[in-house]
């Protein structure tokens, strides 16, 4: 097994041993959206295990070093990335911003806290990819404040076919520590969910809005 996909089920056993991310193929939780869902994920649990947030910073950080090593700034979505990208920036002594999902509403009514000098290439730390628009958001407030974001990178993605196609229609790279089918495989190892139960929860990814009914 390559050091990447150790990695990836090293994340994705973190993540349920903690609870981050709860499995229930036959109880499904509903979502805000209304959408009946397998899976709930809460990834802001991990910034309360010292040693699973510094994995999860160690990962970004490699795929920085490797791929994106012209980063100036590391950037944190709001509210799940900013501890994140803080930990990030501190490994790699890079300069830290954080982007809010709407402008301030007093003030300078900034969306960009944190110094942002025009042309800085740009990394965008999040804690999960859904849908992928509000990722996408942020990285193109990166571009908009004269900035150049060169990728966002996230713990965790559902894998939607949607936040594949957004990425790629506004040609901005995403890529993520560890993913749902990795989860899945690393769940049934663990006995989070039986094998039988892969099929449910493959049919609720391929198509979401009509899972449960």
């Amino acid at each position: 097994m390559s050091t990447t996909q150790t990695l990836r089920k090293q994340i994705a056993s973190s993540l349920l041993n903690i609870g981050a991310v709860a499995l229930r193929p036959n109880e499904p939780f509903t979502w805000a959206s209304g959408i009946k869902s397998p899976i709930y994920c809460d990834n802001r649990l991990t910034i309360s295990y010292p040693e699973i947030r510094d994995l999860i910073a160690d990962g970004f950080a490699a795929i920085i070093r490797e791929q994106y090593p012209d980063a100036e700034v590391i950037a944190g979505a709001a509210t799940g990335g900013i501890p994140h990208a803080a930990w990030v920036a501190q490994k790699l002594n890079l300069p830290m911003i954080y982007v809010r999902d709407k402008p301030k509403g007093h003030g300078k009514e900034n969306m960009i806290e944190g110094a942002l000098k025009s042309g800085q290439k740009v990394v965008v730390i999040e804690d999960l990819i859904s849908t992928g628009g509000s990722s996408l958001k942020v990285a193109l407030a990166v571009n908009e404040a004269g900035g150049q974001a060169l990728a966002v990178l996230a713990i965790f993605t559902y894998q939607f076919e949607k936040a594949a196609g957004v990425f790629a229609a506004a040609n901005i790279p995403v890529q993520t520590l560890t993913d749902y089918t990795v989860l899945l495989e690393t769940a049934v190892e663990l006995g989070n969910i039986q094998l039988q139960d892969i099929s449910l929860m493959q049919s609720w990814r391929a198509n979401p809005q009509e899972f449960g009914k």
